[in-house]
């Protein structure tokens, strides 16, 4: 259960995602599309007809618990866009640090099967392993969407870097094909995005993250990601 102000709220379910720590999750939903998750309904919300008609919609909103970020809200934050060096207000920024812990996320509806309950598959998610989804609504782009927005310092999508492999990550990427066939694909769209902190700039510096059950090593030059090796580290 998940308590928040006077209201307690269930989750309906919990997400499966590559994702198992913060440092690496797209900063943004959609991002990386090929970043899937799964959502496997929970009692009493596992049944077929509470998704009747949910397949004629191709995106959806996710309302969600930033769960490892509860209890830590912050008044200001330091948003990577600004280069983590100037800092806005808590609600200018879509910061996990918020007083609620509450998210939301627009993710692409890739399949719905409700042969054993109901599983959920999506694309583009930027959420962490194991987080709490609150609820699930489709989304309507002929009154969500508005070109002509201002999106503040946001300014459009972030530059990209370009992402190569070394010798012994090729090697090793080849032999996850059979287990993890997106993993090529995911990696280019999460590391052009440069998930470095902004304070990082050194060329020689190695950087881990975890992605499925692998560990993610990679270096960064100034236009370039490189990824150094890609190790199993434990079970699935």
């Amino acid at each position: 259960m998940c308590l928040v102000s006077d209201a307690t709220w269930s989750p309906i379910g919990y997400l499966t995602t590559p994702f198992s720590d913060r440092f690496g999750i797209p900063r943004q939903p959609r991002l990386a599309p090929h970043a899937q998750g799964q959502l496997r309904l929970l009692r009493p919300y596992d049944r077929a007809e509470a998704v009747r008609g949910l397949e004629a919609f191709s995106h959806v909103w996710l309302s969600f618990v930033f769960h490892r970020s509860a209890g830590e809200w912050r008044p200001t934050v330091r948003p990577p866009r600004l280069g983590g060096n100037q800092r806005v207000g808590v609600f200018a920024s879509r910061s996990p640090f918020r007083p609620n812990a509450l998210g939301l996320s627009l993710v692409e509806l890739l399949a719905i099967d409700t042969s054993n309950g109901v599983v959920l598959t999506f694309g583009g998610v930027d959420l962490l392993d194991g987080t709490p989804v609150l609820d699930i609504k489709p989304y309507l782009p002929f009154i969500e969407s508005e070109p002509a927005a201002r999106a503040g310092f946001v300014d459009g999508p972030p530059p990209l870097l370009a992402v190569d492999f070394s010798a012994r990550a090729v090697l090793q990427l080849g032999q996850q094909e059979s287990r993890w066939p997106y993993l090529a694909a995911l990696l280019h769209e999460v590391l052009a995005q440069d998930p470095r902190p902004a304070y990082a700039n050194d060329p020689l510096r190695v950087y881990g993250f975890r992605l499925y059950d692998l560990e993610i090593r990679w270096r960064c030059t100034a236009m370039q990601a490189i990824v150094e090796e890609i190790v199993t580290v434990s079970q699935p």
